[in-house]
């Protein structure tokens, strides 16, 4: 049984900065593609980042690119999502998964990111 669980999340002022954290269990990630998603009010669920976790190649959304930036810690078996300059247009619930792009299988179930103005 895969199990993907988020922390990290919170209520912050816009300007600041967070760290995410997804504690990955239940088989090998090697092969797996872990990224991260989030989803606002009345949005549909979109991108952020992405990390491969053989090579540690990386992708990002324009929208977040400069700010967040993803990690791995093999030996954890975590993903990070260190997010600097959050802005209110970042707040929404960020879910962290894993599988393949276009095809990802495992979900955690979310943590909020609140940005205040």
């Amino acid at each position: 049984q895969v199990q993907l669980v988020e922390s990290g999340g919170g209520l912050v002022q816009a300007g600041d900065s967070l760290r995410l954290s997804c504690a990955a269990s239940g088989r090998t990630f090697s092969t797996f593609t872990m990224a991260w998603f989030r989803q606002a009010p009345g949005k549909e669920r979109e991108f952020v980042a992405s990390i491969r976790w053989s090579d540690v190649t990386t992708f990002y959304a324009n929208s977040v690119k400069g700010r967040f930036t993803i990690s791995t810690d093999i030996a954890k078996n975590t993903v990070y999502l260190r997010m600097n300059s959050l802005k209110p247009e970042d707040t929404a619930v960020y879910y962290c998964t894993a599988g393949v792009p276009g095809a990802y299988n495992y979900w955690g179930q979310g943590t909020q990111v609140t940005v205040s103005s």
